[in-house]
């Protein structure tokens, strides 16, 4: 169809309307399902991730008695690094279910175990008898033998685990966070 200015009209074909009812109720259908789907991925892949954040919190570490040895085979005044199990490892943990703790027998029935991780960073700390400290050596933190802080950056003196004689073995509670000797 022509007007006046000589420019023919083009009509727009009705399936093509932006305006039309059936367009919008398609449109808000497809907006709708795609909001619901990715809704519903969210909450499929949040699941787990909340799982592993609060299975911790819902359930704690087992704790046990842990012999690392006989009575006799630690001498007084003597330090010395002894293995014990993880009591709750997962099933595909494999030597990791393993750790190491000092073992410091001080008299005939009093020893202190420490964790062998530095309060700085986690560092494995290790024993140096001539100078009777532990000495981590990622930072310089240097330790007494008792655990507290010698000097360098740690924060806190090592963790310290409870122990135990018991029918002539010495026992570790392994399991346990170990006892801060910070506040």
């Amino acid at each position: 169809m022509a007007t006046e200015t000589g420019a023919i009209e083009a009509h727009e074909p009705t399936e093509a309307r932006h305006d039309d009812p059936e367009t919008l109720r398609r449109r808000q259908f497809l907006n709708r399902l795609s909001l619901s789907l990715g809704g519903l991925v969210g909450v499929i892949i949040s699941v787990p991730v909340l799982g592993f954040l609060l299975a911790p919190l819902l359930r704690p570490p087992k704790e046990a008695w842990q012999s690392v040895g006989p009575l006799d085979n630690f001498k007084v005044g003597e330090t010395v690094e002894v293995a014990v199990d993880d009591p709750s490892p997962l099933p595909w943990a494999g030597v990791v279910t393993k750790t190491a703790i000092w073992l410091r027998r001080e008299s005939d029935t009093q020893f202190f175990a420490f964790a062998v991780n530095c309060t700085h960073l986690g560092c494995p700390v290790r024993w140096l008898p001539d100078a009777s400290l532990f000495m981590c050596p990622c930072h310089g933190g240097v330790f007494y033998q008792d655990g507290t802080v010698a000097g360098g950056p740690p924060p806190h003196p090592l963790p310290q685990y409870q122990t135990r004689i018991n029918g002539g073995q010495v026992e570790i509670l392994a399991g346990s966070s170990p006892l801060a000797g910070h506040d």
